[in-house]
């Protein structure tokens, strides 16, 4: 999977995604670090040196791209609602992962459902705006179409 091209990508307007890595030219990796361009920033993994500045709201829930547990889908779950309540407030979001793909895809896709948006419409849209390679983690899009919530119960099931 190629790197992304650009360090983050505004899927609507103020809700950023994006990566701690990208590819500003060809062959060419380059560290995205944040400073203050963000009113809030939500980190999923998190490399140190990479931001943001003091005095910009972070909030920090390392999940892996991989199964996740129930712990950790109300994590994402609290994290969307966070992201939506900013965005009514009119702040600048970014949710931001390794290369901006699955993690931050997973939160971002959740914000949007809980505008309105079906989990297909979201996830096209979060292709469309920042890369054909967001959520090709079959199983987050697995979570986005049951619903964050029936995937989290489900997990706790099986614990």
């Amino acid at each position: 999977m190629p790197a992304p091209q650009s360090p983050w990508s505004e899927v609507v307007p103020g809700l950023w995604m994006g990566g701690h890595e990208y590819a500003a030219t060809v062959g060419r990796l380059q560290f995205a670090v944040v400073r203050d361009e963000f009113d809030l920033v939500q980190t999923l993994l998190r490399l140190p040196g990479h931001g943001p500045d003091p005095g910009v709201a972070h909030h920090v829930w390392p999940i892996p791209d991989g199964p996740l547990d129930g712990t950790q889908l109300a994590g994402v779950i609290r994290l969307a609602e966070a992201a939506c309540e900013a965005l009514d407030q009119g702040r600048r979001v970014l949710v931001r992962c390794y290369h901006g793909y699955n993690r931050s895809g997973l939160v971002v896709a959740h914000a949007l459902m809980r505008q309105g948006r079906s989990a297909d419409a979201a996830i096209r849209l979060i292709r469309d705006r920042r890369s054909p390679w967001a959520l090709h983690n079959d199983l987050f899009v697995d979570y986005l179409r049951a619903g964050l919530a029936t995937a989290r119960l489900l997990e706790e099931l099986t614990e």
